[in-house]
């Protein structure tokens, strides 16, 4: 039928919501695909161990268990199984050998990336020639040496973020209650940590504890110590996940490479300590906030004035992450959160990928010499164009988070929203417990399922623009994020259609594109 322009009554655990016997498939929400390797949770590990079950549920059917043999991904969320991760285009593309490669090549690209910009001035017909001329042998002459004095700083950096994260004061944020009916707990004090660790970085400045310089000097090899400890971290996640899984959320997928790439737990914790919290927001995220500004305050240093291409670019990076950390409740729903496990995938990536990449665009416009010049018109018109496009992605989240808060009720620019009333299941105390969503399809959520993805490309591309385009390796972290954010975007559209069926199908009519209207 057509959508119904109403806001619709949420249910409750109580009256309202349906309630099912405990099964392996909710009847309703079967998909129709196969997407991945059964996964073992702790259920199935009391029953392997002849333990009695906490809630009796029927008995496979036959069909039920030909789907579990061949992959098949029973529920949207991957409760009772270990979680979802979803059909990603990447594990599709690659399988487990290319996983390994992944995993294989990753620590030395992020560790190339570092020499390019510092070393080679961003020439990747340097780089070719210095493979051409030493071959695989050249990884082991750039790989940093890691000084005592650089793990000083890393383990400043990093017991100083913890400190922030546990004792900084902040409002409880109760995220969206998991498929296996564990509710996630955040203490929100991001901005706050983001507003004291750059007073810190100033602090230790002043009184001579460290200098811009000597982090952009010792930040190779700070590289590549991350490098080593977070894949031993990784390697701690994956043992603690059979071991001892902070609460249901956890699982295996019978591949072991799978498990150490993606991860075992949801949301682990190490003590009071969230552990995603710490890896994507107050380690990863927080260098990304604070590297531009250490690295342009060596350009000062280093030059005696502030180029305008580095200005542009970190005060474009500096808008973008403050939105971010204002906005940090709302990455807490988002499917890094979510939906991918602790792992390699996500920790690793935000250990050591989000220093090295996302933050390549300044380290090259800081450290490139003689620094590029763009002009006072350029330079404004390449941020006010920077600053528009994360007005735009924070704008659209915004809408979203207010549209759920009002339950459907307020108007979108003005209007009467279009809403979709849509219903899925989750596991609660062993009974599927059907329930209700509201899907909005006005404003800019009318204009792409996805589109907020949209102006954050735009913006990744305005900051890394005053690089100017003699030369590609600058836009590294454009043609990544470009990669990342489509291969999110199929990933939360089959993860969306396993949760909520038909009810998705009358979404997609009303928002047929994912990101680019009349493209993609």
């Amino acid at each position: 039928g057509r959508p119904r322009v109403l806001a619709p009554q949420r249910s409750q655990r109580g009256e309202g919501a349906k309630r099912r016997p405990a099964s392996p498939t909710p009847p309703e929400f079967a998909p129709q695909e196969t997407h991945e390797a059964m996964v073992e949770t702790r259920a199935n590990r009391r029953k392997s161990l002849g333990h009695a079950s906490k809630a009796s549920s029927p008995q496979r059917s036959r069909s039920d268990t030909k789907n579990l043999k061949s992959g098949g991904d029973l529920h949207w969320s991957g409760a009772k199984k270990g979680g979802a991760r979803g059909s990603s285009l990447l594990a599709n593309l690659v399988s487990t050998g290319g996983v390994l490669a992944l995993i294989a090549t990753t620590p030395f690209i992020a560790i190339i990336v570092w020499h390019l910009f510092v070393n080679l001035d961003g020439s990747l017909v340097a780089l070719v020639a210095a493979f051409k001329k030493d071959g695989l042998q050249l990884i082991p002459k750039i790989w940093p040496h890691t000084s005592p004095r650089a793990w000083r700083l890393l383990g400043a950096y990093a017991g100083f973020e913890a400190f922030l994260q546990l004792c900084l004061p902040g409002k409880r944020f109760e995220a969206t209650t998991t498929a296996n009916g564990n509710v996630p707990v955040y203490k929100a004090n991001g901005v706050q940590a983001l507003l004291v660790t750059v007073a810190a970085f100033f602090a230790c400045w002043h009184f001579g504890l460290t200098t811009p310089t000597e982090v952009h000097t010792l930040f190779g090899e700070m590289l590549a110590a991350m490098v080593v400890v977070s894949f031993v971290f990784c390697i701690f996640l994956l043992i603690k996940g059979h071991v001892a899984p902070t609460d249901q959320d956890s699982g295996s997928c019978g591949n072991i490479i799978y498990d150490f790439w993606w991860g075992m737990e949801l949301y682990p914790k190490l003590g009071p300590l969230n552990i995603k919290q710490f890896t994507n927001c107050r380690f990863g995220m927080m260098a990304w906030a604070l590297l531009p500004i250490v690295f342009a305050c060596h350009q000062y240093q280093r030059d005696g004035y502030l180029a305008d291409s580095v200005l542009v670019c970190v005060a474009l990076m500096c808008v973008y992450n403050f939105k971010f950390f204002l906005w940090e409740t709302g990455y807490f729903n988002s499917m890094d959160i979510q939906h991918d496990r602790a792992g390699y995938y996500i920790c690793w990536g935000c250990l050591v990928w989000v220093p090295s990449v996302y933050a390549s665009p300044a380290l090259y416009v800081a450290s490139v010499q003689p620094p590029v010049t763009l002009g006072a018109p350029v330079a404004l018109a390449i941020f006010v164009a920077g600053v528009v496009s994360i007005w735009i992605n924070y704008d659209s989240d915004r809408q979203r988070q207010e549209f759920r808060a009002c339950g459907g009720k307020d108007p979108v620019w003005g209007k009467k929203p279009v809403i979709v009333e849509a219903e899925y299941q989750v596991l609660m105390n062993e009974e599927w417990v059907t329930k209700k969503s509201i899907l909005l399809a006005s404003g800019w959520w009318g204009i792409a399922r996805h589109f907020h993805y949209l102006p954050e490309l735009t913006a990744s591309f305005f900051w890394t623009a005053p690089a100017l385009f003699g030369k590609l390796p600058p836009y590294l972290y454009v043609i990544f994020l470009t990669i990342l954010l489509v291969d999110r975007a199929l990933r939360d559209d089959t993860r969306c259609s396993l949760k909520y069926g038909k009810y998705w199908k009358e979404y997609c009519k009303l928002v047929p594109y994912r990101i680019i209207p009349g493209v993609f």
